[in-house]
């Protein structure tokens, strides 16, 4: 039986995915003379904001030429940017399927909560109108490593009180589906399988994305 569920924020409850690309690439142009591209931006879904930073730099070749208060400076220019796109979310940028989703998880009684690298997952869970649905937030701050590692999800099910072995966990990107299985639970991947091969369950979109679809994916992993 599925004792809990943890949840990805970007690109799984809504797509701020994109504002993430729009204030990277504006910093990276602006600031380090970098142009990104869409597959630059894969590499960073799912990422800390310094290891994206590190990511881009590697990426332009800069790795290594600034120090550490430069970089977070950097990253504090990306965030400020950020944070001035995310204004604009509203409860109608709730992906397809996913107030749904909620509702069938609240309607179970069953325990959730938000493992995101974000440290703004509060501020856009809120303006999502999810505060009260959603009141369980790991702050990445209080974990030694992000993703791929499994500390943000295993510090997410400790929240809930739910064992990694009964816990189901939706993830968009590579490196949370790999943090995911790190953690040793049950993983859905929502996107393309190419990207999400490590995933139990990979569904196409959040559309796709119903209560009794992952039921029964758990259940058939555990049959036996």
């Amino acid at each position: 039986m599925i004792t809990g569920y943890v949840f990805d924020l970007d690109g799984v409850i809504t797509d701020t995915a994109k504002f993430h690309y729009q204030a990277w690439a504006q910093l990276a142009q602006d600031r380090l003379g970098i142009t990104i591209t869409p597959a630059v931006n894969e590499l960073l879904k799912g990422r800390s904001r310094m290891d994206s930073l590190h990511a881009i730099l590697q990426f332009g070749g800069q790795e290594g030429r600034y120090t550490d208060a430069e970089l977070t400076a950097l990253a504090d220019v990306k965030n400020a940017q950020y944070r001035e796109l995310i204004e604009t979310i509203t409860p109608a940028d709730l992906l397809p399927g996913i107030p749904q989703l909620l509702a069938d998880i609240t309607a179970l009684g069953a325990p959730m909560a938000i493992a995101s690298a974000s440290f703004n997952a509060p501020a856009i869970i809120a303006r999502l109108g999810l505060g009260d649905v959603l009141t369980q937030i790991v702050d990445p701050g209080s974990v030694a490593h992000g993703k791929p590692a499994p500390d943000l999800f295993e510090a997410a099910a400790a929240m809930i009180a739910s064992p990694a072995a009964t816990t189901v966990a939706f993830e968009d990107a590579s490196a949370g589906v790999a943090a995911i299985r790190a953690a040793g639970m049950f993983a859905v991947g929502i996107g393309a399988a190419d990207l999400l091969a490590g995933a139990d369950l990979i569904v196409p979109d959040t559309a796709a994305l119903t209560l009794s679809r992952v039921q029964a994916a758990f259940a058939a992993a555990h049959a036996g």
